[in-house]
C-alpha cells in the first residue's frame, strides 16, 4: 500500500472544497499541523492521517453531486409531436409531465395539469391535435452534473424536477423521488 504524498492530501482536500482551517478543525488538530504536513515539513502520525481520511470520507458523503442520481436518457416529447402524443408518452411511463427537448435543448415542458386547464376551453379533439409546442410551459430549470445535491433540493421544493445539461445537451434529470430515495441509502 502507497501512503498519499503531501502533495495528494492537498490535492484531496482542495477537492473537497476544505480550507486548511476546516480540516484542521473537523480533524481536531492544528491548522499549522495541516499546513506543514502539505508542505512536506512533517511526517504526520498515523493517527493523524487516519482523523485526516475520516474527514476525507465523511465530506465526500456529504457532497453527492447530481451526476450520482440522475436519470438519463430522458424521457421527453419533441415540440413537434401532437398533444395525443405526449399524453400516450406520459402514461407509458406513468409521468405526470415530461420535459420538451428539441434537438437536445430543453425548450419546455408538457404537463397534466396543461392539458386539463386546456380541456375546460378548448374540445378533447381539437387539444388532441394539437402540437406540443402550442400547449407546452416553461422548461424545467436546469444544472451541471458536478452540481450539489444540496442546490438541487431547493430547486425542487418549487419545481417537478430538474434537468441536466452537459455542455449544453439535456444528459439527465433528476426529480423529488430521486432525492427523497437517498434517505434509503
Amino acid at each position: 500500500m502507497q501512503l498519499p504524498t503531501p502533495g495528494d492530501l492537498k490535492q484531496k482536500r482542495t477537492d473537497l472544497g476544505l480550507t486548511q482551517s476546516g480540516l484542521a478543525k473537523r480533524a481536531g488538530v492544528s491548522q499549522p499541523l495541516i499546513a506543514r504536513i502539505e508542505s512536506g515539513d512533517v511526517d504526520p502520525r498515523l493517527s493523524t492521517l487516519r482523523k485526516i481520511f475520516d474527514v476525507f470520507e465523511s465530506t465526500e458523503k456529504e457532497h453527492i453531486l447530481v451526476k450520482d442520481i440522475m436519470h438519463s436518457p430522458v424521457i421527453h416529447a419533441t415540440p413537434d409531436i401532437s398533444v395525443n402524443e405526449a399524453v400516450r408518452l406520459m402514461e407509458k411511463y406513468g409521468f405526470s409531465q415530461v420535459p420538451v427537448i428539441n434537438n437536445g435543448v430543453p425548450v419546455g415542458c408538457i404537463s397534466d395539469d396543461l392539458i386539463v386547464r386546456s380541456m375546460a376551453d378548448k374540445k378533447t379533439d381539437a387539444i388532441s391535435q394539437m402540437k406540443v409546442y402550442d400547449m407546452m410551459g416553461e422548461s424545467f430549470l436546469t444544472v451541471s452534473p458536478k452540481t450539489d445535491i444540496g442546490v438541487v433540493s431547493h430547486m425542487l421544493e418549487r419545481n417537478p424536477a430538474v434537468l441536466v445539461l452537459d455542455k449544453g445537451q439535456v444528459v439527465g434529470v433528476v426529480t423529488k423521488q430521486d432525492v427523497i430515495s437517498l434517505l434509503h441509502c
